[in-house]
């Protein structure tokens, strides 16, 4: 199944060092977009596997891959 991530927030307030403002800007905006997960709950362990950071919300969309169009929209915090 494949995920549109349209907004995202981590806590990098658990991160081993210190991240600058850019670090965090960068790491949320690759994070954006389309994901391949099996649900909602794997998406949050692979996104956090890729990131190392824990995700506070997330906005996402299920893709239609015939269409390539959101069709359920989801807002999730953890």
């Amino acid at each position: 199944m494949k995920f549109y991530v349209s907004d995202i927030s981590f806590d990098f307030s658990d991160s081993c060092y210190k991240l600058s403002q850019n670090d965090k800007i960068d790491i949320t905006d690759d994070s954006l977009g389309i994901w391949e997960a099996d649900d909602t709950e794997h998406l949050v362990e692979v996104i956090t596997e890729s990131t190392g950071y824990c995700i506070r919300n997330l906005s996402i969309s299920d893709v239609d891959t015939n269409k390539l169009s959101h069709v359920i929209d989801y807002e999730l915090t953890m």
